[in-house]
């Protein structure tokens, strides 16, 4: 923890001193399938735009029109005067698609998790958390105000013995199990039908994030619950409308009277501007183009792209190199040689884990996968 007395000058240079100072690198140009940064024109593998429906011209269409017809913003929040017609259409697509009786939108894929995680358990209660789950999660857990245990990662074995014991302490209270579907940085799916299953065997709660499943798997691209046949099974799914749907916001599915509760209880939803109308509109547009014929041919292009050099279940490869500075280096190194990919360090992943994290899309042209195989094996020998 920085000592309180001790500037922000002196706390920017001890980060630096440790390889972890963030500055932002603003594009010069849209965030597509190439961009320009510093003055250099990129092919950029740091997207979580998976299907290329950030720039698709339907997508687009939908949120001038619903610019057009509902203005630039929501003007409140969702209780007072901020709920329209967009909104209520996309929650409704949601919870179809997700075969659920209710869906509720957020701002964003974080103020989903920290509303709702809070809203569902308190003090009393207990939170069942994969180690790698992403960061607002965690968050999240720590907020609500119970008892906060951390199951290593996909360790089906420890999570049943937390489980037991959670449930001998006490008959009565909710324990809620948080994990990812698709887990961020590392690209791995859970074993979601073990979690189900010990969910139901010890009467706890799920919650799954499909933030990087929804869009990429599934036969209609409602994620891994929806490819596991399990999504009338899962107690939450969660997930985001920024990455593979292209837009922005975040969205809870779940049965009505859960989505009731939240609704008068999830504090980033009840004190927050509600999502710009037009922007649910560009949602559901992308909603429906993911169900689509479109969407399933989009889903093959990317995971072919992801065949090119990688068997990864969805969108992202990492490659772990270990050491802040061996990251950094090589990530600068990649866009001198034209391609955008991100370096990830400590507190994004575990200490002594950074990595290089490539994210595909289905409009990466493959030649440009091909390329940037190539370039990493070369500067990897040196």
């Amino acid at each position: 923890m920085p000592d309180p007395a001790t500037g922000p000058a002196e706390q920017l240079r001890g980060i630096d001193a440790a390889g972890l100072l963030r500055t932002l690198h603003p594009l010069e140009s849209s965030a597509g399938v190439r961009v320009t940064r510093d003055g250099a024109e990129l092919w950029n593998f740091a997207s979580n735009d998976y299907l290329g429906l950030a720039s698709h011209p339907r997508v687009i269409d939908a949120l001038v029109e619903g610019a057009r017809r509902f203005g630039a913003g929501s003007t409140a929040s969702r209780l007072v005067c901020g709920t329209q017609p967009p909104h209520v259409a996309l929650e409704q697509a949601l919870a179809e698609a997700k075969q659920c009786e209710a869906a509720l939108v957020f701002s964003s894929g974080s103020a989903t998790a920290t509303g709702v995680i809070p809203a569902v358990v308190g003090e009393g209660d207990v939170v069942l958390i994969d180690r790698l789950s992403h960061a607002c999660l965690i968050d999240a857990a720590k907020l609500s105000g119970a008892r906060l245990r951390v199951f290593p990662h996909n360790d089906m074995r420890r999570l049943a013995d937390l489980l037991a014991t959670c449930r001998a302490k006490s008959a009565d209270c909710r324990i809620l199990i948080v994990t990812e579907s698709v887990f961020s940085m590392d690209g791995d799916v859970c074993p979601l039908r073990e979690l189900t299953d010990l969910a139901d065997e010890h009467s706890a709660l799920l919650l799954v994030d499909e933030a990087h499943g929804f869009g990429v798997i599934g036969g209609s691209g409602m994620g891994l619950a929806e490819r596991e046949g399990l999504q009338q099974r899962i107690t939450f799914q969660m997930g985001t409308l920024g990455k593979a749907a292209g837009t922005g916001g975040g969205y809870l599915a779940a049965s009505r009277d859960w989505i009731e509760l939240i609704i008068n209880r999830a504090r980033t939803f009840i004190y927050s501007t509600a999502m710009p109308p037009a922007q649910a509109c560009a949602a559901h547009e992308a909603l429906r183009i993911i169900r689509s014929a479109e969407g399933a041919e989009l889903r093959e292009r990317l995971h072919a792209n992801v065949a090119r050099i990688s068997t990864a279940p969805a969108a992202i490869v990492p490659v772990v190199l270990g050491t802040n500075e061996a990251v950094i280096e090589t990530s600068a190194a990649l866009a001198r040689e034209g391609f955008l990919v991100p370096a990830i360090r400590y507190p994004t992943v575990p200490r002594g884990t950074a990595r290089l994290r490539i994210s595909l899309c289905a409009t990466n042209p493959p030649a440009a996968i091909d390329a940037l195989q190539s370039a990493l094996d070369r500067i990897r020998r040196g």
